[in-house]
């Protein structure tokens, strides 16, 4: 009887963990479809069509010196994008961690991860409005849908230690990452042909952009709803008091938690410094394709395209690099690369597409793997619980936090009027952010947090 027992007993734990993958491997591919939803924000909106057509709104609104006065206060309007960039990053530093802690202590992460995914899919919706010299409601809408994707990021993260197992997370995280490239992608495809081909649709140029932007939008809250489909909320021990109205006494308990974890704490500020470079490069580069080489529109979607097709490419080849040398060292050598990307995009010359399609090409191979396994490599050094609390800490850094590149950008270019002097004076946040990355033993600060330490990271 006991043997019968016993060899029935035993395919129960291989079913279990058979499940278990499966279950696992749903709600990764719903995972992945998130960036597949809102990386068309970044790249056909906040990468090539928003910051020069607000721009020269913005201009077309200006006085004769070259100013618009939001609120009474005079800026030049060639810096209004990088300044409405930055006031986004302020609002999403407000929201993210009231959001992260709500998210940990009721642990609903999905119906706040759908209010935001769709106030910023309506803000960019909603920039089919945007012509004349309305420039104001632009910097508006587009501060919301900024500040909103951030906030969303947040939750979208923190799901990552919850649907992936350590050894998964590097491989999971570029998945994720290529997805959103390939969808940037397609989408910028249809933009191009759109853009180039107005005339023959019966449309003006400022009319096809607008559609461009409006699309956006309709596509991220269509494809938000796959991963709403497919990932599921885990039960928590919450205490009874309202998370959202505690939001301000978590983020406190959170920071005093984070400093029992020191070496957390030293890969965050490395990554806040080095990826404020790398997000700045992003939002300011078809600014600086337009006003300073003097690139057209078509040349500048074209570029983000070529960086699109090959950020897929780069981030899954990144992803074996890191299996081989570790997803430290990877990081280490793209920061590199990004540097070295600056250093030539200064020495530029006006009106060569065909330099800058080199250039453009060395940000797609480098882009997406930067980002991929520094989420990944993060993701090892959170205490279990709070992924949600920590990853808004992260993406703070990510998103949240990167006010200061666009803040030195848009100020270099107040100052000085050029904007070569403007993109030179990134190249500080890789190197300083190299130095401190450099000097963060991973090894040790996964074991700190409490994680099994993976054999190669």
């Amino acid at each position: 009887m006991s043997a019968e027992t016993a060899e029935t007993a035993e395919p129960t734990e291989p079913t279990a963990d058979s499940a278990a993958a499966a279950s696992r491997r749903s709600e990764q591919r719903g995972w992945y479809f998130y960036d597949f939803a809102c990386s068309v924000y970044s790249t056909s909106v906040l990468t090539v069509f928003i910051g020069p057509y607000l721009t020269s709104i913005a201009k077309a609104a200006a006085d004769a010196d070259g100013f618009v006065h939001p609120l009474g206060i005079p800026v030049r309007a060639g810096s209004l994008f990088a300044y409405a960039v930055s006031v986004s990053v302020v609002v999403a530093v407000i929201l993210m961690p009231i959001v992260g802690a709500a998210a940990d202590r009721t642990g609903r992460k999905k119906p706040l991860l759908a209010a935001a995914a769709y106030a910023g899919a309506a803000a960019t919706t909603g920039m089919f409005f945007l012509d004349g010299h309305r420039y104001l409601l632009g910097a508006f809408l587009l501060i919301v849908a900024n500040a909103a994707i951030s906030v969303s990021m947040v939750l979208y993260n923190a799901y990552l230690p919850q649907i992936a197992e350590p050894e998964e997370r590097d491989a999971v995280s570029s998945r994720g990452w290529a997805f959103g490239y390939t969808s940037g992608a397609l989408v910028l495809v249809l933009n191009l042909v759109l853009y180039t081909g107005h005339d023959s649709f019966g449309l003006s140029q400022s009319d096809a952009v607008r559609i461009c932007l409006a699309s956006a939008g309709l596509w991220w809250g269509a494809f938000t709803l796959v991963p709403l489909r497919r990932l599921r909320d885990r039960r928590v021990t919450a205490s009874g008091e309202g998370a959202v109205g505690s939001g301000w006494r978590q983020l406190m308990a959170t920071l005093r938690d984070m400093r029992r974890h020191p070496l957390t704490l030293s890969f965050l500020l490395a990554y806040l410094v080095y990826n404020d470079g790398v997000q700045t490069v992003i939002s300011q580069a078809s600014v600086y394709g337009s006003e300073e080489l003097g690139l057209d529109q078509t040349t500048l979607i074209t570029a983000v395209l070529l960086v699109q097709v090959l950020a897929v490419a780069g981030a899954l080849g990144m992803g074996r690099l890191a299996r081989s040398y570790g997803a430290k060292r990877t990081i280490l050598g793209s920061l590199v690369v990004w540097t070295l990307i600056l250093v030539a995009g200064y020495f530029l010359p006006a009106g060569a597409p065909v330099f800058f399609y080199v250039l453009a090409s060395a940000i797609g191979l480098v882009l997406g793997g930067s980002q991929a396994l520094s989420r990944s490599l993060f993701s090892h050094l959170v205490p279990r619980g709070k992924e949600a609390e920590y990853f808004s800490a992260y993406e703070m850094s990510d998103r949240g936090l990167s006010w200061l590149g666009p803040l030195v950008f848009g100020l270099a270019y107040q100052l000085t009027g050029s904007y070569r002097d403007a993109i030179i004076s990134l190249v500080i946040f890789f190197v300083v952010g190299s130095v401190l990355l450099a000097r963060v033993p991973i090894r040790r600060a996964v074991a700190a947090a409490g994680n099994p330490v993976p054999e190669r990271i």
